[in-house]
C-alpha cells in the first residue's frame, strides 16, 4: 500500500519534522516499509502557460508550431499533441528545467527551434493520461511554478501489506495519520464531513438487508444535479501516487475515500439503481463485473441488488450494467461493512482480489459507514457546488460488535516491560491512539475504539504492546531478565518420539522425511494406489491435493519410487499426522503415525520383513523395556501384501502393523527391490504400559547354556515356544532364553533352536540342578505339539 505524506499532513501538522526520520519510527513502532520515494523532486522550471497561436507544421501532419506565453516571454515551442488549441493553457517546461528528471533543452525539431515542451500529465509523471496535454484551470497565473499549486512533489512511502493484516484501521490515510500523530505528541484533526443532520427532512433510501449474518452495515444516500465530471487535479495526482487511475469524478472520489478514511465506496448510477437489497442466490449464475468479465456466482456469495436484480458483489466489484457512464448526473451512493470471511472465500473463489475486497476481509469496523458518507458529499459539495443532495440517510445496522474494555495498573505495564512507564505517559499515548481512558491515579479503565476493536485489541497484552511501540523498542534499555528458568518438562509422548528417532537414525542408518498431510494424487496413482476416501479440503490449491491422507505409507512409497536410484539398500521414516474421518464432535480425528520403509537391491523380502521385525522389537525393547507381539493379519489397505501382513501388538493392544509390499504397487514403485513397512500409532505406543528397568549386581559363578532343537507343526512361532518359560517360579536357577537358528525343510517342517541360560549367584551350578527345569519346560512344549528334534 502506498501512503502520500503530503496527504497526511492534511490530519497532523509536520512542519518541522524529518519525513524521512518519521517514516523509519513508523516502520518500528506499527508496520514495515518497503521504500521511501520522493515525486517531484525531478521536476523543475514547469510553469503555467498560454498557446497564443498554432500554425501547422509545413513538414508534418502531426506536428504544430506553437508561440507560448509564459508570463515572462513568448517561446517557440514544437508540439505533437491532438488536443492543442488557441488560448489553451498548459503546462509548459522551459529550456534549463526537468522533467521527471529529464533534462528539457533548445533543440532543432524537424527544422524548427523549441524553446521548451508542452507536456501531458503522463510525462509530468502524476498519471497515467499521456493521450494530450495537460490543461490548466483558467485561475491559474500564467508563469506559475506549477509545482507551487498542484501536489507534485510529494513523499510517497510503501508499506508491506501483510504487515496491516490485524490492523483493518491502517489501510486509510486517516488511521495512518493518527500513528503520526501519536508519535509526534501532534494533534489529529478531524477530516471536514458534510452535516447529514440538515437532510433528515428528505425521503430515505429503501435499504434491505435480507442476509444480515454476512451484511453487518449498509448506509446509502442520494444526489443528483451533478455537472462536474473530471476529479480535481490534486485529487487525480494523490490516486495516481497511491497506485489507482482517474476514471471520473464520481468513481475517483469512492476510490479517494477508500485511500483516505479506508472504507469501500461504491456508486450507483441512480437511473439504474433507485433501491437495495443485500441477499444470497439459491442458484448459481454468470455475473458480469466493472471489468466486463463474466464472473461465476455462487449460492455462497453476497449480492447487492435492486429490485432482487444484482447491480454488484458486495464488498469486491460493481456490476458492468449499473456503472457510473459519462452522462450520469445522479447517484446512489453505498457505505457499507461487509463479513469479511464471506468476502475473502468470495474473492478466491473467483479469483477477484480488488483494493475494496483486501480492506473487507481484514474485518473493517462498520461505524466508519457514515463517516465515509459524510465526507464524499463534502467533497463533492465542494467540487460541484451545483450538486443537490436528494434523501436522508438511510442506515441499516443489523450487526454491532461487543464494546471491549479493559481495567490494569501501572504495576501490570512495569511488569510486562521491565521499565518504569510514567501514568502520564501511558494516559496519553493511549488518547492520542483514540482510546477512552478513565485513570484513577495508577488504575485505568480503557474503552477500545470501534477501529481496534473487530478484530486487534482485545486482552490487557495488546495494551502493553499500545504502550510499548509509541515509547519505541529502540529505547528500552537492555539488561538481562531476572525470571527463575524451569525445565520444560516433556510427555511419554514426546519421550517416545525422541527415542524411535535416536534409535531409527544412530543404531538403523534411516533417514528421516517429511511430507504433507494430503494426498498427491498424481504421484500416488503413478504408483498405483487411488486415494482412500476421506475428509477434503474445501480450499486446496489443486484438486489433486484436496483429499486428507489415512495413512503415512503411500507417501513413504513416492518418496522410495522418487529416490529409487539413491542407493542399493535404505530406509526412511516419518512421525507424522493422518486423518481417521471426523469425529464424534464433527472434526477431523487426527492420529499421530511412525511410518518406517524399508527398501533393497540385494537382499530377499524375507530377510528385510524379519530386519524390519527385529527394528520394532529392539524400538519397543529399548524405549518401553516390553516385548512386541506379532500376528497374521488380513491388509487393512490395497498396498499390503495378501499374506505377508501382521499386526504389531503391545499390552495386548494392536497398535499397527507391518507388511510386504503388494506386487502392483511393487511392481510401480521399484520392481527391482524387495520393500517392507510398517506404520504405529504413536500415541498408543506411548501409552503402552512399559516395565521398569531393574538393575542387578551379576553373578560371580559361571552360569549353564541349553541348546534345544525343537520340532512343530506347520505355523509353529517362537512366540508359541516362549510361553514354557514365561512363569519361571517352576523354573530353579532360569535366568533367560534366546533365539539361535530357525530352519524349515522341503517337506515345510520347521526346526527352531533356543538357548537357555540357568545361573545361581551362590555356586556354580551342577548339571543335575538345571534337569528339573529343563524337563518342565519339555513337559509344557510336549502338550502343545512340540518336542526336541
Amino acid at each position: 500500500m502506498f501512503v502520500s505524506m503530503k496527504w497526511i499532513s492534511e490530519f497532523v501538522d509536520l512542519d518541522g519534522i524529518d519525513i524521512d526520520g518519521l517514516i523509519h519510527r513508523f516502520t518500528l513502532s506499527t508496520a514495515e516499509v518497503e521504500d521511501i520515494y520522493h515525486k517531484g523532486n525531478d521536476t523543475n522550471n514547469v510553469v503555467c502557460g498560454k498557446i497564443v497561436s498554432i500554425e501547422d507544421h509545413p513538414g508534418s501532419k502531426k506536428l504544430h508550431l506553437l508561440k507560448v506565453d509564459a508570463g515572462d516571454k513568448v517561446y517557440d515551442c514544437v508540439c505533437g499533441a491532438p488536443n492543442v488549441r488557441e488560448g489553451m493553457k498548459v503546462a509548459f517546461a522551459k529550456a534549463g528545467g526537468f522533467v521527471a528528471g529529464t533534462p528539457i533543452k533548445e533543440a532543432t525539431v524537424a527544422g524548427y527551434t523549441s524553446y521548451g515542451m508542452c507536456c501531458s500529465e503522463a510525462e509530468l509523471g502524476i498519471s497515467a493520461d499521456g493521450s494530450g496535454l495537460m490543461e490548466i484551470t483558467d485561475d491559474i497565473p500564467l508563469g506559475t511554478d506549477l509545482k507551487t499549486v498542484y501536489d507534485i512533489e510529494d513523499t510517497i512511502f510503501e508499506v508491506d501489506n501483510k504487515s496491516l493484516t490485524n490492523r483493518p484501521d491502517l489501510w486509510g490515510h486517516y488511521g495512518i495519520a493518527r500513528e503520526f500523530a501519536a508519535l509526534t505528541g501532534r494533534e489529529l484533526k478531524k477530516p471536514e464531513e458534510l452535516d447529514l443532520s440538515a437532510f433528515d427532512n428528505l425521503p430515505p433510501v429503501d435499504i434491505e438487508i435480507l442476509d444480515s449474518e454476512h451484511c453487518y452495515r449498509y448506509s446509502g444516500m442520494t444526489a443528483e444535479n451533478i455537472t462536474v465530471k473530471t476529479s480535481p487535479v490534486n485529487m487525480r495526482i494523490r490516486l495516481y501516487y497511491c497506485g489507482s487511475r482517474a476514471i471520473n469524478l464520481l468513481a475517483d472520489l469512492t476510490n479517494y475515500i477508500m485511500f483516505e478514511l479506508g472504507q469501500p465506496m461504491h456508486a450507483f448510477d441512480k437511473r439504474k439503481v433507485s433501491k437495495i437489497d443485500v441477499r444470497r442466490f439459491d442458484k448459481p449464475f454468470e455475473y458480469k463485473t466493472l471489468d466486463g468479465i463474466d464472473r461465476p456466482i455462487d449460492e455462497n456469495t453476497l449480492m447487492i441488488c435492486s429490485g432482487g436484480e444484482p447491480v454488484a458483489i458486495a464488498g469486491i466489484m460493481g456490476g458492468d450494467a449499473s456503472s457510473i457512464a459519462d452522462d450520469t448526473d445522479s447517484l446512489l451512493l453505498e457505505s457499507a461493512c461487509f463479513d469479511g470471511v464471506c468476502v475473502r472465500k468470495s474473492s478466491s473463489r473467483m479469483g477477484l482480489r480488488t483494493d475494496a475486497s483486501m480492506r473487507y476481509e481484514k474485518m473493517l469496523d462498520p461505524e466508519l459507514t457514515v463517516p465515509a458518507l459524510a465526507r464524499f458529499l463534502y467533497l463533492l459539495k465542494q467540487i460541484d457546488p451545483e450538486a443537490k443532495i436528494t434523501s436522508r440517510l438511510s442506515d441499516n445496522y443489523p450487526h454491532h460488535y461487543d464494546t471491549v474494555k479493559l481495567s490494569f495498573d501501572k504495576a501490570y505495564i512495569d511488569r510486562y516491560t521491565g521499565i518504569d512507564i510514567s501514568s502520564d505517559r501511558i494516559y496519553d499515548t493511549l488518547t492520542a491512539l483514540g482510546f477512552g481512558v478513565e485513570r484513577n491515579g495508577d488504575d485505568f479503565t480503557v474503552t477500545v475504539p470501534s477501529w481496534r476493536a473487530t478484530k486487534d485489541v482485545t486482552i490487557n497484552a495488546d495494551i502493553v504492546e499500545e504502550i510499548t511501540r509509541i515509547y519505541g523498542y529502540d529505547n528500552f534499555e537492555i539488561r538481562t531478565a531476572e525470571e527463575a528458568l524451569y525445565p520444560v518438562l516433556k510427555t511419554e509422548e514426546k519421550r517416545c518420539e525422541n527415542g524411535i528417532k535416536d534409535l531409527l537414525v544412530k543404531k538403523y542408518s534411516l533417514h528421516e522425511v517429511h511430507s504433507y498431510i494430503w494426498c498427491d494424487n498424481k504421484k500416488w496413482e503413478g504408483i498405483g494406489i487411488e486415494p482412500e476416501p476421506n475428509v477434503e479440503l474445501l480450499n486446496a490449491m489443486t484438486v489433486d491435493n484436496s483429499i486428507l491422507r489415512r495413512s503415512m505409507i503411500p507417501t513413504l512409497l513416492v518418496f522410495a519410487q522418487e529416490n529409487k536410484g539413491y542407493a542399493s539398500d535404505y530406509g526412511m521414516f516419518e512421525i507424522g499426522h493422518v486423518i481417521n474421518g471426523l469425529d464424534e464432535n464433527g472434526l477431523c480425528d487426527e492420529q499421530k503415525k511412525l511410518g518406517i520403509i524399508l527398501v533393497s537391491h540385494t537382499c530377499g523380502e524375507r530377510d528385510l520383513y524379519l530386519r524390519l521385525h527385529d527394528m520394532i522389537g529392539k524400538m519397543a525393547a529399548d524405549i518401553k523395556h516390553t516385548p512386541v507381539r506379532f500376528e497374521n493379519t488380513e491388509p487393512a489397505h490395497a498396498w499390503e501384501h495378501p499374506k505377508n501382513t501382521a499386526s504389531i501388538s503391545m499390552g495386548g493392544k494392536v497398535i499397527g502393523s507391518m507388511a510386504v509390499c503388494h506386487p502392483v504397487v511393487l511392481s510401480k514403485t521399484d520392481k527391482k527391490a524387495a520393500i517392507v513397512f510398517a506404520e504405529i500409532d504413536v500415541k498408543d505406543f506411548a501409552n503402552a504400559e512399559g516395565a521398569e528397568l531393574e538393575y542387578k549386581q551379576p553373578s560371580r559363578f559361571p552360569g549353564i547354556d541349553v541348546d534345544l532343537s525343537l520340532i512343530g507343526g506347520e505355523g509353529m512361532r517362537y512366540a508359541d515356544i516362549e510361553a514354557a518359560w514365561a512363569d519361571t517360579t517352576a523354573l530353579p536357577f532360569f535366568r533367560s532364553a534366546s533365539l539361535v537358528d530357525v530352519y524349515r525343510d522341503e517337506l515345510g517342517i520347521t526346526s527352531i533352536t533356543v538357548r537357555l541360560h540357568f545361573e545361581s549367584d551362590e555356586r556354580t551350578l551342577a548339571r543335575t540342578e538345571i534337569e528339573p527345569a529343563v524337563d518342565n519346560i519339555l513337559a509344557f512344549l510336549g502338550m502343545n505339539g512340540i518336542k526336541l528334534k
